[in-house]
């Protein structure tokens, strides 16, 4: 293949690449216009305290990943997959019918439950997406088709968040928000109708419902499977380490760099088209193959920009601190154009390191079990965010700051990495197969 970016033009993959896209888009979309109302306009939904809403309400978005992520895989493995994106956007188009009326109705109860229900959209839709993709893509295809969903997730997130945040400023902020999502979802179930079939692989298993007790069993299964549990925990430390970092972007740009929303909204414009370009690039580094050697440069990528990113911020915020009335961008040297730069390269590195463990399990997990693998790492993703929520909250307790948090996040990332090394020296030895490959 040329160019991953061939795929796009094919049945097989387009439709499904534009309607995953535009699910994530309207996730960030919803979500982010609803905290900008809770965050500037509390009185008009609630008597609470609009800061602590801003931080409980994505709690709700994630709960349903530890709820019924099993119960997905389940599905996703037993029934026609096409079939069930088109139902999950139809469940879309239901919930923002839902969310128009509590945006209208100025009804904080019925959009923080809209809130939660496209948490359940998300969680039925992730099994799926991944599991997807083995079943239509070649195995040296499967790299550039990760690469693409990455990046197109990353992208769509970005612009949701954009987008949402403006909706959420305007002043008929309800109407707006609220034809925007809708025109969203029934843009997705659209483009899902040209997605092909796609056989079931275990049509004859009897989905458990019971959260607790399948996904127990799920995790006895793969842990069996040392391979398939590292590459778990590698992708969920991922999100753990960019969630420490992307939440802390607003209150950097605040409070730290002394900027504005612009500032904010170039740093996560930045992180996620590097993401975006790490993604795409795997294709072209692995040449096609499964090359978990891209895990560990990644990881030390990671650990060096991160580890820079926290230095020069630190050293940011003592000059503003020292000379008041000084501004970010007007400081001597090129701290501002270095620290863009330390966040570029660590989405890049980022995107290197999380393609290739998705390519790891969709090729390695049985056939039967894919949808049930991806649901066990949404499961695990979820509580890695939410344990990175409470990690932040710690260190600030200690008195450390911003910078600081993010020098020990970049610390962490290495003993993470030594720990994925020795408990899988495969990907040791595939870095180490890399770099002699490509330094002769």
């Amino acid at each position: 293949m040329k160019s991953p970016f061939q795929l796009l033009s094919q049945q097989r993959f387009g439709p499904f690449f534009w309607t995953q896209g535009l699910g994530a888009f309207n996730d960030n979309v919803f979500k982010t216009a609803l905290i900008t109302q809770v965050a500037f306009n509390t009185a008009s939904l609630t008597t609470l305290d609009g800061k602590m809403l801003a931080t409980l309400l994505p709690g709700l978005f994630i709960l349903p990943f530890f709820l019924f992520s099993a119960s997905a895989g389940q599905l996703a493995d037993k029934y026609e997959k096409s079939q069930l994106i088109r139902w999950v956007k139809l469940l879309e188009i239901g919930i923002m019918l839902f969310a128009g009326i509590g945006f209208l109705s100025r009804s904080l109860v019925m959009l923080a439950l809209a809130l939660f229900l496209m948490g359940v959209h998300s969680t039925l839709f992730g099994p799926v997406k991944y599991s997807y993709l083995p079943q239509h893509l070649q195995v040296n295809e499967l790299t550039a088709g990760n690469g693409l969903v990455e990046m197109g997730s990353f992208v769509a997130i970005l612009l949701g968040q954009v987008l949402g945040a403006w909706l959420g400023s305007l002043e008929q902020h309800a109407l707006f928000t609220s034809l925007s999502v809708l025109l969203i979802a029934i843009s997705g179930y659209h483009l899902s109708r040209s997605i092909p079939l796609s056989p079931p692989p275990v049509p004859e298993i009897q989905v458990n419902w019971n959260p607790v007790t399948e996904t127990i069993k799920n995790v006895r299964t793969f842990w069996a499977q040392q391979t398939l549990w590292v590459a778990i925990v590698a992708i969920s430390w991922f999100w753990f380490f960019g969630a420490t970092l992307l939440a802390q972007f607003p209150n950097l740009a605040k409070h730290v760099l002394q900027g504005t929303e612009r500032d904010f909204i170039s740093l996560l414009s930045i992180f996620s088209v590097g993401v975006g370009v790490g993604s795409v690039w795997c294709e072209k580094l692995s040449k096609g193959k499964q090359e978990l050697g891209l895990v560990m440069l990644g990881a030390a990528g990671m650990s060096v920009f991160a580890w820079d990113f926290a230095q020069v911020t630190g050293d940011i915020q003592q000059q503003l601190l020292a000379h008041p009335g000084l501004t970010l961008h007007r400081l001597p040297g090129w701290s501002d154009e270095r620290m863009l730069l330390d966040v570029a390269l660590l989405g890049i590195c980022g995107g290197l390191y999380i393609v290739p463990l998705y390519v790891l399990l969709q090729s390695r997990a049985q056939p039967g079990y894919q949808s049930r693998v991806i649901a066990s790492n949404n499961i695990m993703n979820a509580l890695f965010m939410v344990l990175s929520a409470g990690f932040s909250v710690m260190l600030f307790g200690m008195g450390v700051s911003i910078p600081q948090l993010f020098g020990i996040t970049a610390m962490l990332n290495v003993l993470v990495a030594i720990y994925l090394c020795w408990r899988q020296p495969e990907y040791w030895v595939s870095v180490c197969n890399y770099l002699r490959v490509w330094g002769r």
